[in-house]
């Protein structure tokens, strides 16, 4: 698997319930970051909610998703350019 870049859509592999993230929520990546360990600034609109969340996540925590459904792919552009 291909590590995130910019622009990417990712998935989470498991839940983040500090920040009201669910296993399988659907972001995109904002930024990289590289010191002191490589790490993603994503960008999520939790389901059901109003606002936007951005998490710092370690590669192990996300996965790239190439392929979206289109309930999914709805969701992560709801706020791409806003």
């Amino acid at each position: 698997m291909r590590p995130p870049e910019v622009d990417d859509f990712v998935r989470l592999v498991k839940d983040i319930p500090e920040l009201g993230l669910a296993r399988n929520e659907v972001g995109i990546v904002r930024s990289t970051w590289f010191e002191p360990h490589t790490a993603y600034e994503v960008e999520f609109r939790p389901r059901g909610q109003i606002f936007r969340t951005r998490a710092l996540l370690m590669a192990e925590q996300v996965q790239v998703e190439d392929l979206l459904s289109p309930n999914d792919e709805v969701m992560a552009l709801a706020h791409v350019g806003t």
